[in-house]
């Protein structure tokens, strides 16, 4: 059997504990008791009733070493001589076997940032990668006897997973598509390191309620080169574009001159025109320069 097997078999169980109130009120009663049955005897002389009392204090001492105090969203994991005696979540003052010795654990809702990790994505690139991580213990017996410290545990896992996650996409695809990237598919990135972790966490008794990447960034010894890349992808793209508009109106332009309508004439044009107007128009609106127009007024002749 493995150790990870042996871990997962701890789980949290109910503790056998009681209202404090209860046995603080009757642990008074004993005070008082012995009080008044030591001054009774110490008057009377009357060794057994002093010893009584004595004995009562002791009752009393052992009595009040049993009482521990839960507060909200806290829990108590109770052992006797190492053995798991079972977790006590109620909160307010409660009362357990005097032997029992009580460790109590934070319920509440946690989170940190993991730190910022260089690490290569999919494809080789350097990148720099942190995530938030927001989480909190749901089963004590596990965090306690799972794991040697389940604060720390949690901290290292999450930043393997980062790492991890990160090697397993690319930054960015640029002109590729049906690609998962860690920048443009933040929900699922984020939703595959939640579950990553969570895998990891089950060993403390941790759930992940949630994690965001928080920083994504290019080294720096690439950065200034994958910026240069990705402003000429772009600027690729929106040339597509505009150039693919132009023919769409040139084409419109030529059938509108040839065609006519009822208020104009249409013109004729013969191929090595329309060839012409064509190229002109062209370079009118793709171009990213303005344009200046030759006028051609013909040849002068004496």
């Amino acid at each position: 059997m493995t150790v990870r097997e042996t871990n997962l078999q701890i789980s949290e169980a109910p503790a056998r504990s009681r209202g404090g109130i209860p046995w603080l009120l009757a642990d008074i009663a004993i005070l008082l008791g012995s009080i008044a049955l030591f001054i009774v005897g110490a008057a009377a002389g009357n060794f057994w009733v002093i010893l009584l009392a004595i004995i009562l204090s002791i009752t009393f001492v052992v009595v009040a070493i049993g009482f521990y105090m839960i507060q909200p969203n806290q829990s108590a994991v109770l052992t006797l001589f190492g053995d798991y005696r079972g977790s006590d979540p109620t909160p307010g003052l409660r009362w357990a076997n005097p032997l029992y010795v009580k460790k109590k654990v934070s319920l509440r809702v946690r989170n940190f940032t993991t730190q910022t990790s260089k690490v290569n994505d999919a494809r080789g690139n350097p990148i720099e990668i942190a995530a938030v991580v927001v989480w909190r213990v749901v089963d004590t017996a596990r965090a306690i006897f799972g794991v040697d410290s389940f604060t720390n545990y949690v901290q290292i896992q999450a930043e393997s997973a980062v790492r991890q996650l990160a090697r397993l996409y690319p930054y960015d695809a640029f002109d590729e598509t049906d690609v998962t990237t860690l920048i443009g598919d933040t929900s699922e990135i984020n939703q595959d390191l939640q579950v990553e972790l969570q895998d990891r966490a089950n060993d403390a008794g941790v759930e992940i309620m949630e994690t965001r990447i928080t920083d994504l960034a290019y080294a720096p010894e690439i950065a200034e080169s994958m910026l240069r890349r990705q402003q000429a992808s772009a600027i690729v793209a929106a040339r597509k574009k505009i150039v693919e508009g132009a023919v769409l109106m040139v084409r419109d332009a030529v059938a509108g001159l040839e065609e006519g309508d009822q208020d104009h004439e249409s013109i004729a044009l013969d191929e090595d025109r329309k060839a012409t107007f064509a190229a002109n128009l062209m370079t009118v609106i793709a171009s990213d320069q303005p344009t200046n127009p030759v006028v051609n007024v013909g040849t002068l002749s004496r």
